[in-house]
């Protein structure tokens, strides 16, 4: 993080996330770069379950801007904002005459880049 007063970069990661990056990316791409006040309200009112832990994390980051730097929350937008692939749970399905199908269980793991609005 940076400690120059014009330009504080806030960051916030969650890991492991039980959700497809592709089921998280489609609603990322529609905060990215917006501020926080309007991807809250975006967020609260999209009817996607990735909807949730992006919520979490972008009050968490915030949070953090508050508390480590003492910004306002009003004065801050989304500078960056990315999902990368994590590992995948495996499990089996059961399956007829003693088989066993594979299951992949997907998770990602978010990032996000919270900035000060330039004035």
């Amino acid at each position: 993080m940076q400690t120059n007063t014009s330009n504080k970069k806030i960051r916030a990661v969650a890991k492991h996330i039980h959700m497809s990056p592709h089921k998280i990316r489609r609603v990322i791409s529609q905060i990215r770069g917006r501020s926080y006040e309007q991807a809250l309200m975006i967020l609260e009112f999209m009817p996607y379950r990735a909807c949730n832990p992006i919520l979490q994390l972008l009050s968490s980051a915030a949070a953090n801007a508050n508390h480590n730097f003492g910004l306002s929350k009003t004065n801050l937008f989304i500078s960056e904002i990315q999902v990368d692939k994590g590992t995948f749970f495996k499990r089996f399905q059961p399956r007829a005459q003693g088989r066993g199908y594979p299951i992949h269980k997907p998770t990602c793991h978010i990032t996000i880049v919270l900035n000060v609005i330039p004035k």
